[in-house]
């Protein structure tokens, strides 16, 4: 495996270019030789500008156009989802080749993406499309709480339908799997419920009895560590204070909510089930603050390091 990270720097009018130079220019210069940005060079000077640093891009970056770039700040564009698109699409196919050893996502915009014809619910979705994969996971990790989630983007009507015991024990099985790759011997997993208090013995709902309480059985009978279900209003808590190592969610906000709270800045999202590895700054392309030199890289270093942990082969 390579131990180059490739970093596409998202939507070009968000914020990805500013915090991939500023997470770059302060790399060491051995990590920085390690390091690619998937992007236009005429945006990613512009960021330095507004950030005030100044770095050698010469051999830092695969330089891809962008039409009429580079594009204003700021400003929903198609083009800027389109080149996003292509970024994301040549690290894919250089860390297919080998070249790179791992993808850090800067942030795109999902309704720039879908305008400029690329129909996807996220980097997830088109990661699984690009690489040939039927589906893939969103795992959400920090030092205290890690959580990876049956269904992400989809209506929460969708989302109950999805968590079939299948589902769910494919999604038990891949955080077991990749918790085990990043050095837990014995993974605790804890599987959230459905229902207010897991449907109350079906008073709320039958679909923990129906869905859930199969797929922990038939884990449990592969001898993974996993208890569930377990009512959403407590199992944070319980995993953020050592309990659990990974909590199954099972829809978005259930997963989002709490990792957000106790980890907005430094936690990261990591693509699962794919054949190649792929992590990500967990917030959006903050157009309100793109091109003023404000954006906060904090998430940005977390992802790097993450992605740096995966490339090292670290146990």
């Amino acid at each position: 495996m390579s131990d180059i990270i490739g970093i596409t720097m998202g939507d070009p009018a968000g914020v990805g270019p500013e915090i991939s130079v500023k997470a770059v220019a302060e790399m060491s210069a051995e990590d920085r030789g390690r390091t690619r940005i998937y992007g236009n060079r005429e945006t990613l000077e512009n960021a330095l500008e507004a950030a005030g640093l100044t770095l050698d891009l010469d051999k830092v970056v695969v330089d891809l156009p962008i039409e009429g770039g580079p594009l204003p700040w700021g400003k929903l564009d198609p083009r800027a989802g389109d080149a996003a698109f292509r970024f994301i699409e040549k690290a894919v196919r250089d860390a297919q080749a080998g070249k790179i050893g791992c993808i850090v996502t800067a942030p795109i915009n999902k309704e720039a993406l879908n305008l400029a014809g690329h129909h996807y619910d996220g980097h997830t979705g088109m990661l699984a499309h690009l690489t040939g994969q039927k589906t893939a996971w969103m795992l959400l990790g920090s030092d205290r709480l890690k959580v990876i989630h049956v269904s992400t983007h989809v209506s929460l009507k969708t989302a109950i339908d999805r968590a079939t015991p299948e589902r769910i024990l494919a999604t038990i099985r891949t955080g077991n799997d990749h918790l085990k790759r990043i050095g837990y011997d014995n993974p605790r997993i804890a599987v959230a419920g459905i229902n207010p208090h897991c449907g109350e013995n079906g008073l709320f709902g039958s679909e923990d009895d129906q869905q859930v309480v199969p797929a922990v059985a038939w884990a449990k009978a592969e001898g993974i560590n996993v208890v569930g279900p377990i009512s959403a209003d407590t199992v944070y808590h319980r995993a953020y204070n050592g309990a659990f190592d990974l909590v199954i969610a099972q829809y978005h906000d259930q997963g989002h909510i709490p990792i957000k709270l106790v980890a907005f800045d430094t936690a990261v999202n990591v693509s699962l089930g794919l054949p190649i590895d792929r992590t990500s700054v967990d917030h959006g392309t903050a157009f309100d603050i793109a091109g003023t030199g404000k954006a906060n890289h904090t998430n940005m270093n977390s992802a790097i390091a993450y992605a740096r942990r995966l490339v090292a082969g670290k146990k």
